[in-house]
């Protein structure tokens, strides 16, 4: 693919990167798209049309750049010898280490994400996030444990990015001790809950329906 005859999808994925870099200066703004444009060769012009929407754009596209890094990075197979925690944990090191370096283009981001106007997208960004890693942990529910646990997850993860942004401490090592906690409170949750709620076949089911119908068994 060359830039000429890509398509502004395909500028909005090769750009996001930079204008992430950019906007540690610029912040999440036009100048930013500038910024990223002239490194990659791209005109300003068609850039800033791969944008639309502006700043939520930039970041959905920031994101996205990462969820692409880790699954290109992991399967399901790489991860599968380790421990569920350990699964969700190296995924959230993985995606931390992408944003390190930007930690003020992130503070900016999550500011941004924060605005009522922007919460419905800001929620819809995290929990693809959220489910990218589940699918990549090996998580196959297809019950109200499916959303649970994207829900849950999404919350754990946005809380460990605040963190990671104010971290001044040697290695982020507050940040891993932060995330180790939240993991281990989401190992807790689910335990209770399979005590609480356990599984029995053999009563209906409508999320459980539902989610087969989303996700058929293989044959």
């Amino acid at each position: 693919m060359t830039v000429a005859d890509a398509t502004l999808e395909e500028i909005r994925a090769l750009l996001a990167p930079t204008v992430a870099d950019a906007a540690v200066f610029d912040g999440w703004s036009e100048a930013a798209v500038d910024s990223a444009a002239t490194a990659a060769g791209v005109n300003a012009a068609v850039a800033r049309l791969a944008f639309p929407n502006g700043a939520m754009d930039m970041i959905a596209a920031w994101i996205g750049s990462v969820d692409s890094a880790m699954e290109q990075a992991f399967s399901p197979e790489d991860l599968a010898a380790l421990p569920v925690r350990e699964r969700i944990r190296t995924l959230i090191r993985f995606r931390l280490g992408h944003v390190a370096g930007r930690e003020e283009a992130l503070k900016r981001a999550l500011a941004i994400m924060a605005l009522p106007n922007n919460a419905a997208t800001a929620l819809r960004i995290g929990w693809n996030s959220a489910d990218a890693m589940w699918r990549l942990a090996g998580d196959t529910a297809t019950d109200l444990n499916h959303y649970s646990k994207r829900a849950i997850l999404a919350g754990v993860y946005a809380a460990t990015l605040a963190f990671f942004a104010d971290d001044d401490s040697s290695g982020k090592a507050d940040t891993q001790a932060f995330l180790d906690r939240r993991i281990e409170g989401i190992i807790r949750f689910e335990k209770a809950k399979g005590q609480l709620f356990p599984k029995n076949s053999e009563h209906f089911s409508i999320p459980r329906f539902l989610g087969r119908l989303r996700y058929p068994a293989r044959q």
